[in-house]
């Protein structure tokens, strides 16, 4: 059984980090909605950069604190008392911070045990992978209700996810899908039924030890990722003299010889992600 380490809170106490395995889990924490603010996307970052810098770290886990919600995106009483200079480079390191998240050369999954509106899905959205709690909650981007657009990154990652036509129609209209909509659209991966949200994390965190070593080959599933994130904007010659130099990398890693080896001899491989 998968056995995490306790909760630690980072600096501005929005984040708590907690690890096991190769896994890394980290929890926005804002009650009752998990609402972020400046002082949470700074927490987030420091976690994401953590995250990264560890080799012996090869999934990250993106949650929020409770049973109702993931994450209900930027806390709106914040924004109505900044002023608009803040308000510029509260977005900008958003898109920073998420971006890094985006482009970090190692596997990430958005674990949505509720509600998932506005920048949370945002934040989901940069994740590699999502994955809900079946019927906790729903999930869009509403902000056309405020009177603004989605700003950190929705306009351009729920594009890239469901194409042109669609997202400007879920953004317009402000409407909610739920997560058996979401998925049906290719906006969730799967669902997992789960009585509760420590169950949940729990078949989530099980679900991402098939998929890191020693199991699964997870600096290859890190380079596929860089393959995808950096190449789907290029053209497709210079997409694939990317995919090329990466698979250089991948032939000289140990964990290439182990699979080949391990399929030559016929027994399961042991992946040490390096």
């Amino acid at each position: 059984m998968l056995t995490l380490s306790e909760p630690t809170p980072f600096s501005n106490g929005r984040v708590t980090w907690r690890e096991g395995q190769g896994i890394a889990l980290i929890t926005l924490t804002n009650p009752p909605a998990n609402g972020y603010s400046h002082e949470m996307m700074r927490d987030l970052d420091e976690a994401i950069l953590r995250f990264r810098f560890d080799p012996a770290l090869h999934v990250l886990i993106v949650a929020g604190e409770g049973e109702r919600f993931f994450c209900a995106g930027a806390d709106i009483e914040m924004l109505h008392e900044a002023d608009p200079a803040f308000k510029y480079m509260f977005c900008l390191h958003a898109n920073e911070t998420l971006l890094r998240l985006e482009h970090t050369p190692k596997l990430t999954i958005a674990a949505l045990g509720g509600h998932c509106v506005g920048g949370g899905l945002e934040v989901a959205l940069a994740c590699d992978l999502r994955v809900a709690r079946k019927a906790s909650g729903r999930c869009g981007l509403p902000e056309v209700k405020l009177g603004v657009l989605p700003g950190t990154g929705g306009t351009q990652r729920l594009a890239r996810a469901l194409g042109k036509a669609k997202s400007i129609e879920l953004m317009a209209t402000g409407d909610l899908m739920n997560f058996d909509q979401a998925e049906t659209m290719g906006l969730i991966n799967r669902q997992m039924e789960a009585d509760d949200e420590a169950a949940f994390l729990a078949q989530v965190c099980e679900w991402a030890l098939t998929m890191i070593p020693p199991k699964g080959a997870g600096m290859s599933v890190g380079l596929m990722k860089r393959a995808v994130q950096s190449g789907i904007d290029l053209p497709l010659e210079a997409g694939l003299a990317l995919e090329r130099e990466l698979q250089a990398r991948l032939f000289s890693s140990e964990d290439a010889k182990e699979g080949i080896a391990a399929f030559v001899e016929k027994r399961p491989p042991q992946f040490k992600g390096r």
